[in-house]
């Protein structure tokens, strides 16, 4: 018998595939300075908001206005994106952006801002935000293909880390050279180049080759119920979204609210290095992970790896509520963000693996309602339990009731074989 003249092994898988793609080179560019904006804005608009108002109900909106969009419209973004032309919604999400930061612009020069101006600005920033989440998730998978989708979301997730880690220091130079009013204005510039590539960018329905797939029309919440339906038989599915759903809400970033308790408790209580570096930790290991994982092309994705990984993380943040030494602590900080943006990404390619084409963009939503939107309440068990037991033990019992869901989905996915192929593109 002739060997097949091309038979030969398979090359090797190659480091950072997407960033070889000269489109997702450019989204990923452009994008990530959309992501330092985000940051940047937040930076300046709270220091004002607490040098002009010193009000904590605020604060506590600001964060509920960026997290409860996502809970409330994620669905409806995703239905959006099935229909229409992701390309344009990311835009229309970026002009939201540049609307916000225009505004705080103007009633910081002319000395205006009230409370609802501020309440209304932070509403178009979130709302701005679930225009551009499942959009730039559908858009990544028509750039990528099914191939490269791992890579693209671990850059994606990793770019997010480090507008997060960078974000600050970049709000509070620009903050210090040109001061808030004329640096929230520069701000709105940094949105531009994504806006002005995606004008072009040969990618989206037009460009697909496939068969055409139609999307049904968005019915309110009958359309969640009936997606629910549609991927109640997928284990891949359901399990990814349970996963990132429970872990938004029983912790989520709420340890972060409490890090000054827990830096008090180290030894470490004063607003110096040392305790800046326990809020960057988990940051820096995000951060680490991307590069670590991309460079090696490490961790296929597959729901047991995910499931693992979020295990390492319970362990990792449960560790953390019990350290005594700095050291481990921040340690444990580092290892918690590296297997958090490990799992994260993970599960977010396997829900868009598996989604079926013509409802993904719904899929997507409900998987970011879980994921993002679930956030509008993390922290409640760590915060409120404190008062009751103290935050290390609240932060403690909420790592191990996660522990114990996770090994649920676990016995769930181990009698799933089929859960382990990743469907093709």
């Amino acid at each position: 018998m002739t060997a097949t003249p091309n038979a030969g092994p398979s090359p090797p898988p190659q480091s950072f595939a997407a960033l070889r793609l000269p489109g997702y080179r450019a989204y990923f560019l452009t994008s990530a300075l959309a992501m330092m904006a985000d940051s940047v804005e937040h930076v300046i608009s709270y220091w004002m908001m607490f040098q002009k108002f010193h009000s904590p109900a605020l604060g506590g909106f600001a964060v509920i206005s960026h997290w409860v969009p996502f809970l409330l419209l994620s669905f409806y973004a995703g239905a959006l994106a099935d229909r229409f032309d992701p390309r344009r919604l990311i835009q229309l999400g970026m002009v939201l952006f540049m609307i916000a930061s225009l505004g705080w612009g103007v009633l910081f020069v002319t000395d205006t801002l009230e409370m609802w101006h501020a309440a209304v600005l932070l509403t178009i920033h979130g709302m701005a935000g679930v225009l551009w989440a499942p959009a730039g998730q559908l858009l990544i998978h028509d750039i990528v293909g099914a191939a490269q989708l791992p890579s693209a979301v671990r850059l994606g997730a990793t770019a997010r880390w480090l507008g997060l880690l960078f974000g600050p220091a970049v709000g509070g130079a620009i903050l210090s050279l040109f001061g808030p009013a004329h640096g929230i204005l520069l701000n709105a510039a940094f949105y531009l180049p994504v806006i002005w590539w995606l004008w072009r960018a040969p990618y989206g329905p037009r460009f697909r080759t496939g068969p055409v797939v139609p999307s049904r029309a968005v019915r309110g919440f009958a359309d969640i119920a009936l997606t629910v339906r549609d991927i109640a038989g997928n284990r891949t599915i359901v399990s990814m979204t349970v996963l990132v759903g429970f872990a938004s809400l029983i912790i989520g970033s709420g340890y972060q609210a409490q890090m000054p308790a827990y830096a008090q408790d180290l030894g470490h209580g004063d607003a110096d290095m040392t305790y800046s570096l326990l809020l960057a930790a988990d940051a820096a290991g995000a951060l680490a992970a991307g590069i670590v994982l991309e460079g090696r092309n490490l961790l296929r994705p597959r729901p047991r790896t995910a499931l693992w990984l979020a295990m390492l993380w319970c362990a990792a943040v449960g560790g953390f509520a019990f350290a005594t030494s700095y050291a481990l602590a921040l340690a444990l900080l580092f290892v918690a963000g590296f297997v958090s943006l490990a799992f994260n990404a993970m599960s977010q390619t396997l829900v868009q693996l598996h989604a079926p084409a013509a409802i993904r963009g719904r899929v997507i939503g409900l998987y970011n309602m879980a994921g993002l939107g679930l956030r509008a309440f993390s922290g409640v068990t760590v915060g409120l339990g404190g008062t009751l037991i103290g935050v290390h033990a609240s932060l403690g019992v909420s790592a191990a009731v996660l522990l114990v869901i996770i090994v649920g989905l676990l016995v769930v996915t181990v009698h799933d074989p089929a859960a382990e192929a990743a469907p093709a593109d």
